[in-house]
C-alpha cells in the first residue's frame, strides 16, 4: 500500500450545487422528448425505455436482463447520449478484475509519487455489459459506488461525479462461464427490466431503421444536458406522496414476505424504490401526485430481483413476476386517496364522466 504522503489522487468531479428544481409540467415534456429521441433508433422498448428512465431520475440504477441481440446496451447508450451524461461501457469477463472498475494507484518515476488512475466508473452512466460474466469479487466493486456515490481504493475514498447511474445487462440463458448476481448486489438495482422479442412490426422497424441508416453505429442527439437532469430530479424531490400511497408500498413489500411461495421476501429498499420510481412515472405524465396505478405499474420491475423463492417453488417453475403479480391483485389499494388522486383514479378506470 503506497505511504499516505505520496498519495495524490487525480482530479475527480466535484459534487455540483443543488439544481434549482424544474415544474412538473417541463419535466413531463423534457421525459417524452428524451424518449421520443431515443425511441427513433431504439425500436420496440418504450415501456423499458419509460421505465429506465423513471429510474434514473428517481436516482437509481438499472438492470436489463434479457437474451442477447435485443438491444439493450443500445439502450443505455442512447438514453446516456439524450440525457446529456457522459458515458462509459466495459465488457465484464471472468478475469475482470475491481481495479479495472475502480481505478488504482500506479506510481510515477517523474514525480517520485504514487498516483490515483480513476478507472471507468467515474462517468455520470456506467454500462457494465453482461455483469453476470465477472467473478463475484468483482461485481462487488460497484457496491459501494451504487450505494454510496464513492469508490475506496487503498483505504482512500474518492467521490463519483453527480449524476452517477449504472445501468448493468445480464444474459439469464447461458450458466457456464457466468456468476449469478448475489442478492445483495441485485438489491442495489432499483429495478431489473426484461425487453422481451419485439412483435413482427417492430422488428421490421428494426431492420429498416438499420436501412435507412447506412451504417452499423446509431446514435442519438442530447436531448438536455446534466445541470438540466439535475434539475428534473430535484423538481421530482419536491413532490409530496400522500401517506395512503407509502402505506400501500409497504403493504405490497410485507406480502411478499408472506407469500407462500418466498423464503426471503422485499426489503424496506424495495417498499423506498416502488415509491421513487412510482412518483418519477407520476411527474412524467404531468402529475405532481401519484396514483396507486403508478405503483401497480412499476411493482414487477421493482419487487420480482428482491425475492429470494422456495426450493419448492423454484422446482414447480413459479417466478418472482408471477409472485408479484398475485401479491398485486390480492392487497387492496389505498382505502382513502385526495381528491385529486380520486379524480385521476377515475379517469384511469373509465369511469369519470
Amino acid at each position: 500500500m503506497p505511504d499516505d504522503a505520496l498519495m495524490r489522487p487525480a482530479a475527480v468531479t466535484a459534487p455540483p450545487a443543488s439544481a434549482t428544481p424544474l415544474p412538473v409540467p417541463e419535466i413531463a415534456r423534457l421525459s417524452a422528448e428524451v424518449l421520443d429521441r431515443v425511441s427513433t433508433v431504439v425500436v420496440g422498448m418504450r415501456p423499458a425505455l419509460e421505465l429506465a428512465l423513471a429510474t434514473i431520475l428517481a436516482g437509481g440504477h438499472v438492470l436489463f436482463e434479457d437474451v442477447p441481440g435485443l438491444g439493450k446496451t443500445l439502450a443505455a447508450r442512447c438514453i446516456a447520449s439524450a440525457i446529456g451524461l457522459e458515458f462509459r461501457r466495459l465488457q465484464c469477463t471472468p478475469d475482470l478484475l475491481p481495479a479495472d472498475i475502480t481505478g488504482s494507484f500506479v506510481y510515477v518515476p517523474s514525480s517520485g509519487a504514487f498516483e490515483f488512475r480513476p478507472g471507468p466508473v467515474f462517468t455520470g452512466l456506467f454500462l457494465a455489459d453482461e455483469i453476470n460474466r465477472t467473478s463475484p469479487k468483482t461485481q462487488s466493486a460497484l457496491l459501494e459506488a451504487m450505494a454510496e456515490g464513492q469508490v475506496t481504493v487503498e483505504g482512500s475514498s474518492f467521490p463519483l461525479p453527480i449524476p452517477f447511474h449504472v445501468v448493468a445487462t445480464s444474459n439469464p440463458i447461458e450458466y457456464e462461464g457466468t456468476y449469478a448476481l448475489p442478492e445483495a448486489q441485485l438489491d442495489r438495482f432499483m429495478v431489473r427490466l426484461a425487453v422481451g422479442y419485439p412483435d413482427a412490426q417492430g422488428e421490421s422497424r428494426v431492420l429498416l431503421a438499420r436501412v435507412d441508416r447506412r451504417q452499423e453505429k446509431a446514435s442519438v442527439e442530447p436531448v438536455i444536458d446534466t445541470a438540466t437532469l439535475l434539475a428534473m430530479q430535484a423538481g421530482i424531490e419536491q413532490v409530496d406522496v400522500d401517506p395512503d400511497i407509502a402505506a400501500y408500498c409497504v403493504a405490497l413489500a410485507a406480502a411478499t414476505r408472506r407469500h407462500r411461495s418466498v423464503e426471503v421476501g422485499a426489503s424496506p429498499r424495495g417498499s423506498q424504490g416502488l415509491l421513487l420510481v412510482a412518483r418519477a412515472r407520476a411527474v412524467m405524465a404531468g402529475r405532481d401526485f401519484v396514483i396507486p396505478d403508478d405503483v401497480k405499474a412499476v411493482a414487477t420491475s421493482v419487487l420480482s430481483h428482491r425475492l429470494s423463492l422456495t426450493a419448492q417453488a423454484w422446482t414447480s417453475g413459479i417466478e418472482a413476476s408471477q409472485v408479484v403479480a398475485e401479491v398485486v391483485n390480492s392487497v387492496p389499494g389505498p382505502p382513502v386517496v385526495g381528491s385529486r388522486e380520486r379524480a385521476a383514479s377515475s379517469v384511469a378506470d373509465g369511469s369519470a364522466v
